[in-house]
């Protein structure tokens, strides 16, 4: 170690000192006679000083000045030069001097490199000697006594749902003085109960699980639970965020207009975790949703009518939380359509009369009345009001000059639309109120009303027989009754009742009837055809019964006749065979005997 120290000092010594001092020898010239060389030295004695504090410098100068002998110190000026002064002497000598010196300096140069080699390669030994005897020591007495750590938990994966808290757990047996890391990635977020991860949603509960509270969507990956030994020991958790469905409209404002008859295209876009599934419902008049119309979050309706406008609403579900939508309401631009409940109004003067027209359009129509085709304006008879989709045009104490044919008019950007009324003081079309079935034979008793505002001067009935079987039916002649309606009660100022009984009328039979009615406006509509049936005969009711019964009887007698077996025939048949079975048992052997000769 001595060796090593010497060698380092000099590695971090200037060696250019060494040096410096032999080129000043080798250029120094030689001086005096006999070979000897003086050397001046300055009063302080610096060189001499010098040459004790570096041995190798002094021995180098000693040898170049010892081919002449003698040498001695001198100083110049105070400036710690040294100069050496010799005699005369021979080129070759100097020249031998130069040489001599270029070697030792050389073999200084190379001294100095290995002995830095030599410190570095002695440093490294130690080092690797320090190591080596701790790993040794280590390996000698291993960690925890001897027992290996090995975790109790299991790696997982786990499914929450975002906002919830979840804890990762990891637990070890035997960990002694071993370091338990928690990292995520790259990342560490703990190491023992230090924590690393600047993230307050996660700390360490129960020893060494990891609690994350308040999840959200990047949390998702991989959670590493690491014992830091020799050979590091994992164990994985994977954490999937279950996020709920969210869906919005396309375009945000969920407003789609289309034409009646072209096409139109509802969109929603849904996200979640897992991805949400997309269907569609409209919602109905009282509000609820029907059933599915469609599914994915693009819905198609081609040749679009106005009975398509509505809300529609998107659904998206992925079994996290509940099921979200959103509306989309679709305007279907179309020209006016018009309904009307009664195309015929009934009224007489003094009274009152309404005209009603459902129109349905959009953009909204503007509704205007027309009577006889001239415009009416609104009067004091005469008001016209409007509540959503209904107009009505109501007109009161009406007078002869108000009846005859209206129109309810509609109108918008996209067209026009057009329904025709009447209103008139003729009576009503008549309504029957008799049952069809009769309990006569041969009459039946037909029982109607009609109204009418003024009375009625004349009824005229009509009625005829149907010829009909189970293959055509071919009506008859009709028959016609004219009547004089009876003054009607003053309670009943509208309605007419009346009643009229058919005689002559032919049993088991199909008739029809109709009834027309005038007042002093005309004669009303011809009311609807009305059927009735005449009553069956009582005796062709029972003789029907006896045929019946006594087919019955025969037929039932003719299969008893058939299905019993004649009472001699069986006694024979067992007579015959009681006498061949004996005769057969006797005889068998000889017949087989027979028929084997002949064979």
């Amino acid at each position: 170690m001595g060796a090593l120290n010497t060698a380092r000092w000099w590695h971090q010594a200037h060696p250019a000192t060494a040096i410096s001092g032999m080129m000043v020898a080798a250029r120094s010239r030689s001086a005096a006679s006999g070979g000897k060389n003086s050397v001046h030295t300055n009063g302080d004695g610096g060189t001499n000083e010098m040459a004790k504090r570096n041995g190798r410098r002094a021995i180098v100068t000693a040898k170049c000045a010892g081919d002449n002998g003698s040498s001695s110190s001198s100083s110049s000026g105070g400036s710690g030069i040294i100069t050496a002064v010799a005699g005369h002497r021979s080129q070759r000598g100097v020249v031998n001097c130069f040489l001599r010196f270029i070697f030792l300096r050389n073999m200084f140069i190379l001294l100095v490199v290995i002995s830095g080699l030599l410190v570095s390669t002695a440093d490294a030994v130690i080092s690797s000697r320090g190591s080596s005897s701790s790993s040794s020591s280590k390996g000698s007495s291993p960690p925890n006594n001897g027992l290996v750590p090995r975790f109790i938990s299991r790696g997982h994966t786990y499914r929450a749902v975002v906002g919830d808290t979840l804890v990762l757990p990891c637990e070890v047996e035997n960990l002694g003085t071993l370091v338990l890391l928690w990292r995520r990635g790259s990342n560490v977020l703990t190491a023992s109960q230090l924590m690393v991860t600047r993230d307050e949603r996660i700390r360490l509960v129960n020893g060494y699980n990891l609690e994350i509270s308040e999840l959200e969507p990047q949390d998702a990956g991989d959670y590493v639970c690491q014992i830091s030994d020799k050979v590091n020991k994992d164990q994985v958790h994977t954490v999937e965020i279950l996020v709920p469905p969210s869906v919005r409209a396309i375009p945000p404002t969920g407003q789609v207009t289309a034409r009646k008859g072209g096409a139109v295209t509802l969109e929603c876009k849904a996200s979640g975790n897992p991805v949400p599934s997309i269907y569609w419902t409209k919602r109905t008049g009282t509000g609820k949703s029907a059933a599915k119309i469609g599914e994915g979050p693009v819905l198609s309706l081609e040749r679009v009518e106005r009975q398509q406008a509505g809300v529609y609403q998107c659904t998206a579900d992925n079994n996290v939380g509940e099921p979200v939508t959103v509306d989309m309401r679709l305007d279907v631009l179309y020209p006016p359509d018009i309904s009307v409940e009664k195309s015929w109004i009934h009224s007489g003067e003094g009274f009152e009369a309404q005209l009603e027209c459902i129109v349905h359009a959009d953009p909204q129509p503007t509704v205007s009345w027309n009577q006889n085709s001239f415009p009416l304006q609104p009067t004091d008879r005469r008001t016209m009001s409007s509540r959503g989709n209904r107009h009505t045009l109501t007109i009161r104490h009406v007078q002869q000059e108000d009846f005859g044919n209206y129109s309810c008019v509609a109108d918008n950007s996209l067209g026009r639309s057009k329904k025709y009324m009447e209103v008139s003081g003729r009576p009503g079309p008549a309504d029957f109120l008799s049952p069809p079935w009769s309990r006569s034979t041969d009459s039946f008793n037909l029982t109607w009303k009609v109204e009418s505002y003024p009375p009625l001067q004349e009824v005229r009935l009509l009625y005829r027989k149907l010829m009909m079987n189970e293959t055509f039916q071919q009506p008859g002649r009709w028959h016609d009754v004219i009547l004089t309606p009876a003054p009607r009660p003053p309670s009943e100022p509208l309605t007419h009742v009346m009643a009229f009984t058919l005689r002559g009328l032919q049993h088991s039979s199909v008739y029809e009837a109709i009834v027309q009615a005038k007042n002093r406006y005309g004669w009303n509509e011809v009311s609807d055809i009305f059927q009735f049936y005449t009553q069956r005969i009582t005796s062709d009711i029972h003789s029907e019964e006896m045929q019946v019964a006594s087919s019955t009887s025969r037929s039932g007698a003719t299969t008893l006749h058939r299905t019993a077996p004649p009472v001699g025939t069986a006694c024979t048949l067992l007579t015959l065979l009681a006498t061949l079975i004996p005769w057969l048992l006797l005889h068998g052997g000889t017949l087989a005997d027979r028929s084997k000769v002949s064979n």
